[in-house]
């Protein structure tokens, strides 16, 4: 068991394997052009597997990876079935936008994937290209029904909303949910600079007191909250050390983020 300086148990690190993502939510984006991080300061999978299998000697058994979106990185299938294999592990989960989920769901369960979280804002193909900035909503749908088909389960819908779940775009993704026997997590909206979050219902996002997780960045830092600009470098210090400095900095409640956003720190 691996406990926080507040008695809060960690059980995740969520890892994010790339900044890249083949959708533009303005949610998720600063204003204005982005810029990536260099593909040099980009984890390699041996980088990745070697916090992972350190993560694990300490207790931390659960594994999500993220992005960005994590399908968009070359050979994340290989990098899914390195990080089944880890001795100890009791749950690896992936969230995506399930964009490429209908050519990847058999081959991601058959590496040793077990459950999706998939985000899905709207069931109008217009509304969605405005929050994706021009993405479409068919290959999403069928991704869905392809992580059915593979056995990934559960599989849970991540809605983000701006004040309410019922709002028209929320209301017709919990009818969908319904209908298709899925989960949804409604998140609202945050602002990594003024530190505006609220707690996840159903789930443990924005819990500060249930917090449970630690994260690894797309760019090699273990930050132990997201809502911090604390993060303790892979490749300067070492798996080992950067995984026990975040857990023992990890913050009481979060506050704000004023040097990253969602697709670099993986949500």
């Amino acid at each position: 068991m691996v406990l926080d300086r507040f008695g809060r148990k960690i059980e995740w690190l969520r890892i994010s394997v790339t900044d890249r993502c083949n959708f533009r939510c303005f949610y998720c984006l600063p204003p204005g052009s982005v810029e990536l991080v260099d593909r040099c300061s980009i984890l390699t999978f041996e980088e990745i597997v070697d916090v992972a299998r350190t993560a694990c000697s300490l207790g931390i058994l659960r594994l999500r990876v993220t992005g960005g979106e994590p399908l968009v990185r070359k050979g994340i299938v290989e990098l899914v079935a390195r990080l089944a294999a880890i001795e100890g592990l009791e749950d690896l989960a992936m969230t995506t936008n399930a964009s490429r989920l209908a050519e990847l769901a058999h081959p991601l369960k058959s590496a040793g994937l077990r459950r999706v979280n998939i985000s899905l804002d709207s069931l109008d193909p217009e509304e969605f290209r405005r929050i994706t900035g021009g993405g479409e909503l068919g290959p999403v749908l069928e991704g869905i029904r392809a992580a059915r088909a593979a056995g990934l389960k559960p599989i849970k819908l991540n809605c983000v909303i701006e004040k309410s779940p019922q709002e028209k775009n929320a209301r017709t993704v919990a009818e969908f949910a319904a209908r298709e026997g899925l989960e949804v997590r409604f998140i609202q909206r945050m602002d990594f600079e003024t530190g505006f979050f609220r707690p996840v219902p159903g789930g443990r996002g924005g819990d500060c007191p249930r917090c449970n997780r630690l994260r690894l960045s797309a760019d090699g830092r273990v930050r132990p909250c997201l809502f911090s600009d604390r993060g303790f470098a892979v490749r300067e210090l070492g798996a080992l050390r950067a995984l026990q400095l975040a857990l023992e900095n990890k913050p009481e409640s979060g506050a704000a983020c004023s040097r990253s956003w969602m697709r670099v720190c993986g949500g």
